[in-house]
């Protein structure tokens, strides 16, 4: 099988609609994924595990279309040994240690016996659990189990994987480096993520691009780079006196919002800073931080709800 090279889509929906009994879950979602690292983020109940599963042809679509490596979702039986898939669900077997269950995982997806053994030896090793392979599974650590689930995913070497939900459960060390293994994963091995998150901090540190849902609707898709680029506000953050320095700032007719502990003032050129100076000297206000502001992640919600 011949598959998109890159700069094509290795994945793509068209006017994807998904109704269960009356509740619209996707409403005619349109996007298409490359090469890279892609998340796709939103509240819970936003539809990011209902697209994944139509792309893997789990669920049927109510309308519209879904094509995953050159070929439709909805007949994707051979496809299916070219993509990965880590659910967001506990799913791991307790009484088989992680070697034996990612050997057995690897014959299912069409590896032989030899080589399944040694696949799920290399991916035990890249995710760091090596040492414990031969220990029960229902002994490990959330942590551990999460790494689990990205292995069998990863053990028969596919293209693309479907990453849900990945530091669900994690402490803020298990999610740093399980984001680092993702990053890992397509740096060393070239292999393609879509990876599913409610976490926009997650998002933001480990994706190239972002699809965001909220509410069944497609509302933002573009580079994670682009969108959080510096803008031309000017965030100032003081010790004390913030309301005078606001004041300050007001009367020489600058436009000043109050923002997170900080002011944020328009315009980036030298008489905007030489504003703020004097402003600040006015009132008597000690400076702490004064920089270009960056956008998050967060505003995109934000914007959408308003």
């Amino acid at each position: 099988m011949m598959l998109p090279t890159t700069g094509q889509a290795l994945l793509s929906v068209e006017h994807l609609t998904k109704r269960y009994k009356g509740v619209v879950a996707l409403d005619d979602v349109t996007f298409a994924i490359t090469d890279g690292i892609t998340g796709i983020l939103g509240e819970n109940g936003a539809g990011k595990s209902t697209v994944i599963k139509i792309l893997l042809g789990l669920l049927q679509p109510t309308s519209g279309s879904a094509t995953i490596l050159g070929q439709s979702a909805t007949d994707s039986v051979d496809v299916r040994a070219r993509v990965g898939y880590m659910p967001e669900h506990d799913c791991l077997p307790s009484d088989v240690s992680a070697a034996e269950f990612l050997t057995h995982m690897g014959e299912v997806s069409g590896l032989p016996p030899d080589m399944a053994r040694t696949r799920s030896a290399d991916t035990l090793r890249h995710v760091g659990l090596f040492e414990e392979r031969y220990r029960s599974i229902g002994g490990y650590s959330t942590g551990m189990k999460q790494r689990v689930k990205l292995c069998q995913a990863l053990v028969h070497d596919p293209a693309f994987v479907f990453l849900d939900e990945p530091t669900a459960g994690l402490d803020p060390a298990g999610r740093e480096e399980m984001l680092t293994l993702i990053r890992k994963t397509h740096r060393e091995f070239g292999i393609s993520v879509l990876f599913s998150s409610h976490l926009m901090a997650d998002v933001e540190r480990t994706c190239d691009r972002i699809i965001v849902l909220q509410g069944g609707h497609l509302v933002h898709t573009g580079e994670v780079a682009d969108y959080i680029m510096e803008t031309t506000t000017v965030f100032i953050e003081v010790d004390t006196n913030r309301e005078e320095l606001a004041t300050a700032l007001e009367s020489r007719g600058v436009a000043v919002t109050a923002e997170r502990g900080g002011l944020t003032v328009e315009g980036s050129d030298e008489s905007v800073y030489d504003q703020v100076r004097d402003a600040l000297v006015e009132a008597e206000a000690p400076l702490r931080r004064m920089a270009p502001r960056r956008r998050e992640l967060t505003e995109l919600f934000e914007r959408e709800s308003k």
